[in-house]
């Protein structure tokens, strides 16, 4: 099992390097080259999401990514520490019903991109793991 760790600043101009170094992990791990942009946008719209929870909260600690290649498939996990409300922890005010619904709607797009996904948060923060398959490694011809 292989592993690439990329930690960045919350700030919204790194999403785009999480995109791209995921996408380049996921190419050489056998993601399907079809589901790349998947790929992409599904690791760009979790990115998005922690770095505007970080932001929101005022967290400086870095956003975490986790590229993990296993024996028939490839995982991103997007985490932040960010605490997030459990159920009936008091009513929330405007804003935060706004923020609430632009968290869901982030999580739907994630989850109409990627077929596998887990998302569990807590008031220490949260992670969203998504996988995919990935194809068997074709050994060159002779």
């Amino acid at each position: 099992m292989a592993t690439v760790e990329l930690r960045f600043s919350a700030l919204p101009e790194h999403v785009r390097t999480a995109r791209l170094v995921a996408a380049a992990v996921a190419r050489r791990a056998g993601v399907d080259e079809a589901v790349l942009d998947e790929v992409r946008l599904a690791v760009g719209e979790a990115c998005t999401r922690a770095v505007g929870l970080h932001q929101h909260v005022g967290i400086t600690a870095p956003v975490k990514v986790s590229l993990i290649e296993e024996e028939k498939q490839f995982s991103i996990e997007v985490g932040d520490e960010a605490p997030h409300a459990t159920p009936g922890a008091g009513a929330p005010g405007a804003a935060d019903d706004a923020e609430a619904e632009e968290d869901e709607m982030g999580l739907a797009v994630i989850s109409g991109l990627v077929d596998d996904v887990e998302v569990t948060a807590g008031e220490d923060g949260g992670l969203i793991r998504m996988t995919w398959p990935t194809a068997p490694a074709v050994p060159p011809p002779v």
